[in-house]
């Protein structure tokens, strides 16, 4: 009976590393161009600010993204009626138009200055005298999911995101902390995917007016 159980547990054992060895080798590494890359190369690559890795879905596979991306819209307008309407104020249409979005909670945002609300407070402030300074504009705070957002309460004005527009057009994945998009008059943007500074908010601003 001593022999079985230890013949056994020797056979869980090797069991469990060859499972584990298997899943290692399931999982495959991409690049920003969705060619599949060694995962030396992606952990490389990854070291770099200007890519975030994420995870693909429910396959474990990993891919790369580019932070920083450019794009246009096709109908501001509409976008900005969505928006006003959740806001409950006039947005500027000859002005850019900013937007700080929170994907929902997630471990980057769960600690840190993001859970204390004078932090809060004080980085909201911070961030829309610099963008009053730089495109005399203020910024509409979107939310996807409320869970994790205690520490806003009465210190920023967040905004359900009107019929998910604001993701369906510029977020969608999920990207740790939060992201933000600036949207020109004529419907060019830039948006920045995942944890940012400020600055990044006030370069992108002013690179927004037209």
């Amino acid at each position: 009976m001593k022999k079985f159980l230890i013949l056994l547990l020797i056979g869980i054992s090797i069991y469990c590393c060859s499972s584990t060895k298997i899943e290692e080798k399931e999982i495959k590494y991409f690049n920003e161009n969705n060619i599949e890359i060694s995962k030396s190369e992606f952990k490389k690559l990854n070291t770099n600010s200007k890519f975030l890795g994420l995870t693909i879905d429910s396959t474990n596979h990993k891919k790369l993204i580019l932070r920083e991306n450019y794009g246009s819209i096709s109908n501001r307008a509409a976008l900005e009626e969505l928006l006003e309407n959740v806001a409950n104020r006039e947005l500027e249409s000859s002005k850019p138009l900013v937007i700080i979005y929170y994907p929902g909670k997630d471990k980057c945002n769960s600690a840190g200055g993001f859970t204390d609300k004078s932090w809060v407070k004080n980085w909201r402030i911070e961030l829309e005298e610099g963008l009053n300074r730089v495109a005399n504009v203020k910024p509409i705070y979107i939310f996807k999911k409320k869970e994790g957002l205690e520490s806003h309460r009465d210190v920023i004005e967040l905004r359900k995101d009107p019929e998910n527009i604001v993701e369906r057009l510029f977020f969608k994945d999920h990207y740790p902390c939060g992201s933000f998009v600036v949207i020109s008059e004529d419907g060019d943007y830039v948006s920045y995917l995942g944890e940012y500074p400020k600055s990044f908010v006030w370069a992108a601003a002013k690179m927004m007016i037209k």
